[in-house]
Parts: structure tokens; sequence; C-alpha cells
């Protein structure tokens, strides 16, 4: 009789709850009344959180595939897995879902646009770097007599004439500013969410025309580099890493970024530098890479950089050097010496790049990118054919 009513305790405590001096067991949930009880199960062993429940990734954050810190994982090794409770060290592995739906509305819209617009704009002003021999054929009327092959005609009578194809394929390269001064907009958009949109208008551009495509980010550092490849699959990987990559530096170095980019290019290729160009020292760098590649600067502006509300004493931060200054916006004098200094520094990057043959794209966060895209692909083919 002991011995069975020793066997009840033990059978009722582990249906209540394991005992105190056992740990090797954790109590199910109780089943509803007249259902059948379940067996204890063991204690599962600690394992690590998903990557999707982390709060990084529940924001758009940058999502670095692969990338774990070292010390880290030799700290996790030494403890056998063990997770003790502080900071995870290890980056976010999977993309949220928020991210996947903003990169396919991203292309959704973009594909529209280069089918219907850019298509073929881009090709008519982008070209290929020199001609490759195709085939020879015989003359046909109307063929150019400068393209006929002498030593073919003479060997078989008749003329014949050579034929050349364009060498297609070019490197498009996007170097993408996202300094604390690109983290703002007062219209529509931040600067970065529009340099991001005209980004992806560009990179599916190239991959349409079979061109391969590329981006580097930077603050004043360079921030992530995407080698240029070739494939719509590539340009979603470049739509993605543009929206989600989180940076690390504020300021801007455009002659650091410049540099990298004279080092990473081999060969000739079009670099599209997408900035503010808020920034000393600029001439020096963009003249150097002018001189190998076919440069375009894309400046992003928004109205209210232009001109000082007037909202009395207001307290305004740099988002690059984190400075505070105190100014009264009431005064009409101080407003006009800050209208005057803008106006100044956008003349003065302006002639800038006149100087250095550098095509400029100006787009703002209240008008889009379209028409000016558009006009400087009509401007561009229009001097090409003069």
């Amino acid at each position: 009789m002991a011995w069975w009513l020793g066997r009840r305790r033990r059978a009722a405590g582990d249906e209540r709850g394991a005992p105190a001096e056992s740990s090797a067991a954790v109590a199910e949930p109780t089943p509803p009344s007249g259902g059948p009880r379940r067996a204890p199960s063991p204690t599962p062993p600690p394992r690590h959180r998903s990557a999707l429940d982390t709060p990084r990734a529940r924001g758009l954050t940058p999502v670095r595939v692969g990338e774990e810190r070292a010390g880290a994982d030799r700290a996790g090794a030494q403890r056998g897995g063990a997770d003790d409770g502080g900071p995870r060290q290890r980056r976010v592995v999977g993309v949220p879902p928020e991210v996947l739906r903003q990169v396919k509305l991203i292309e959704l819209r973009t594909r529209g646009l280069v089918n219907s617009l850019f298509t073929g704009e881009y090709r008519s002003v982008f070209k290929g770097q020199g001609m490759e021999f195709a085939e020879v054929r015989e003359y046909q009327p109307g063929d150019e007599v400068r393209s006929i092959d002498w030593n073919v005609t003479a060997r078989m009578r008749r003329p014949f004439v050579k034929r050349y194809i364009e060498e297609r394929e070019l490197t498009v390269m996007l170097a993408v500013d996202l300094s604390g001064s690109e983290r703002f907009g007062t219209v529509r958009r931040f600067k970065s969410e529009l340099a991001t949109e005209l980004g992806a208008v560009l990179a599916m551009s190239a991959v349409r025309n079979n061109d391969r495509v590329g981006i580097l980010l930077f603050t004043d550092r360079v921030e992530h580099v995407v080698p240029p490849r070739k494939g719509r699959r590539h340009a979603l990987r470049v739509i993605r890493d543009l929206l989600v990559h989180e940076p690390e530096g504020r300021g801007t170095d455009v002659p650091g970024a410049v540099d990298y980019l004279a080092k990473m290019l081999s060969h000739h290729a079009i670099v599209f530098m997408i900035s503010d160009f808020i920034g000393q020292d600029i001439e020096r760098p963009l003249k150097v890479l002018s001189q190998q590649h076919d440069v375009v600067a894309v400046t992003v502006e928004d109205p209210s950089e232009r001109v000082l509300p007037d909202v009395g004493l207001a307290r305004f931060t740099d988002p690059e050097s984190g400075v505070t200054v105190d100014v009264d916006t009431s005064n009409p004098n101080v407003r006009t010496q800050y209208e005057q200094a803008v106006g100044a520094e956008h003349d003065a990057r302006r002639h800038l790049l006149r100087r250095l043959a550098i095509d400029e794209i100006a787009v703002r966060t209240d008008t889009g990118y379209i028409e000016p895209l558009l006009k400087f692909f009509r401007s561009r083919e229009t001097r090409a054919r003069r």
C-alpha cells in the first residue's frame, strides 16, 4: 500500500509540476478536463533567438548576410553555446518581410519607368567602348562605301563590305552618399529615400541593357561595396542594400570614396555620384576620377535648405558633426545672409562641375527625378549628335 500511495503522489506531482528536487523535467500545460494527459517532456536545449525576432530585424535595419563578430563566436564556443542573457553580438542574418515588400514595390515602380521612358534614352546616351568585327558580306545598295573590304573584293571580283557590332557591355557604378545630411527632408521624402529610388532606376536601366552595375555606399568612410555584375537578381540585391543599409558614420568624405573607386575600377566605367556634395576639397578627386571614367554628378536637395524659415529663436543641430547653434530666425538680416551663403555655395558647385566637364543632374525631394533624368538624357544625346 505504501509503494502504491508513493507512486500516486509522484504521478500527481508530475501532472501538477515537477518536484522541487528535480530539475530535469518541466511541466506541460494542463489539458482540458476529460482529455488525456501527456507525459512530461525533457527541457529543450538552449537555442539562439531567430534573426527575425530581434528588434533590429523588425525595423528597416541593415542586413549583412553571413557576417558575424569573431569575438562573439569565440565567446560562444567557450560557453558551449549557452546564452548568458547579455546583449547579442550576432549580426542579423534574415531579411525582414517589410524590406522584401519595399524591394518589390520599388522594382515594380522602376520597371515601368525603365520600360516606358528610360530604355531608349539610356541606350542612346551611353554607348559601347569600341566596335567588334562581325562578318564580311556582299555589298548592297545603300551600304557605306568606306566599309568596303578591298582585299575580299579583289579576290571575289565583286564588292564586299565589313560589318561591325558595337561593344555594348558597360560598367555602371553608383556611389551613394548616406551621410547625416542625406537623412533630411521636409516635403515628400528624405533625401536618402530619393537617392535610393533614383539608384534603383539607374540599376534597372543598366541591367535592362545587359550592363554590369555595382554600388558603393559611403559617409565619412566607405560603408558597403557591391562589385559590378549583371542580371536581375543582382539588381534586386543592389536595391535591397540601398534600402536597408544603416550607415555607421555621419560625416561626408567624397575624396575617400573617389579614391576607393579609382583603385577598384580597372576599366572605363560610368560613375553616378549621388550626393548633396556638402563637403570640402572635392575638386581634385573629382578631376582625377573624371579623367579616367565618365562621371555624372547627381545633386540631391530639399527646398527648405535654400530658405531659413521665420520661426523665432530656434536651435539647429548639424546632422553630421552634432554641433548645435541658436539662431534668431526672426531677424531679416540673418535670413538674408543665410540665403546668400547657400546660393553662393550652390553656384560654386555648379561652376566647378562645368569646369571639370562633369554633367549634373539636380533632383529635389519636392519634384522627383523623372524630369531631371529625361532632361539629362536628351541634352547629352543632343551634344553627342553635334
